[in-house]
């Protein structure tokens, strides 16, 4: 099934509010929010002081790298002719269906760009100089992820790309510039983050391993076989709740055992990785794992929170 044909029942018309929601996908959005949730919600845990302004600007500065990210994967999927086998079963591209030109695209890259660096520069009046490393390394992963002459997403680094940037920068550096310091919870909920948050891509690819092979991308399942891909989502998956004990004995409060809840879900997913059909069937696998990712975030933070109110 080519993209026209999953998009067929979809009437989008080109330089419309849908063709520019197309490119921006609103939804994975809520990727930058929870790790910043989460860092914010443990820093302020652990020292009761939180600076709204500043973990508002925090946040919306994550979401526009964010944004910035997924023009860049838009348009630069479609410039590399990715689109041309028409085999690809992801969510449709806005300028590989002539929804958007790629040049409008492209401008909207730099502008979501610069407002993210202002933003990163108001951080870095604020907070100093190590500002600047945070901001400049996210900004240039997010866009070297399908830009460049080598795109990350042609590697077998994009798992370890997410894992990195929405769960150690993002977490610890929230943390960080909100309380000019890090905790030692919020550097173990940092690895555990960035773990749902690789687990997600890493279904991304294993449903994409045929087509990605046939268009030259080198990913994790292209590169090591499925097999090793299956192996690694099992890590990702089951890792951050094997670290939630350590996260909750490091900050001294069984709250942020919440996320354990999650358990039976995540063991439903691991099962459903390895009986799912190749293809399409793996998106429902993609938006639960997804959602697990959010759910574990949002209940670190709630745990966090009624942590500092109500004590152990």
């Amino acid at each position: 099934m080519n993209v026209r044909q999953q998009t067929s029942g979809r009437s989008v018309r080109a330089g419309s509010t849908a063709a520019w929601l197309a490119a921006v996908r609103p939804n994975s959005l809520l990727v930058a929010v929870t790790p910043v949730l989460a860092g914010a919600a443990l820093g302020w845990l652990r020292t009761g002081t939180l600076d709204f302004t500043v973990a508002l600007i925090i946040l919306a500065a994550a979401l526009l790298v964010q944004m910035a990210s997924n023009l860049q994967n838009d348009v630069g999927y479609t410039a590399r002719g990715a689109e041309a086998s028409g085999t690809r079963i992801g969510l449709p591209r806005a300028t590989a269906l002539g929804w958007l030109r790629v040049r409008q695209v492209r401008t909207a890259v730099v502008l979501v760009s610069a407002l993210a660096a202002a933003l990163g520069l108001w951080l870095l009046a604020l907070r100093g100089w190590p500002v600047l490393a945070v901001g400049a390394s996210s900004l240039a992963a997010a866009l070297a992820y399908m830009g460049g002459p080598r795109p990350i997403a042609y590697t077998p680094l994009g798992e370890l790309t997410v894992f990195v940037f929405f769960g150690l920068v993002a977490v610890m550096g929230t943390d960080w510039v909100l309380t000019d310091s890090i905790g030692a919870a919020t550097a173990a909920a940092s690895v555990a983050i960035g773990s749902l948050a690789a687990a997600a891509l890493a279904v991304n690819n294993q449903r994409d391993i045929a087509h990605d092979a046939l268009v030259g991308r080198r990913t994790f399942p292209v590169a090591f076989g499925a097999a090793a891909a299956q192996r690694l989502y099992a890590a990702l998956l089951f890792g951050p709740f094997a670290l939630t004990p350590l996260v909750a004995w490091l900050a001294g409060t069984a709250w942020l055992l919440l996320p354990l809840l999650l358990l039976p879900a995540a063991r439903s997913l691991r099962r459903d990785f390895l009986r799912c059909p190749p293809g399409l069937a793996f998106n429902q696998v993609l938006f639960r794992t997804f959602r697990l990712g959010l759910v574990y975030s949002a209940l670190l933070a709630a745990g966090a929170v009624l942590g500092r109110l109500w004590g152990a």
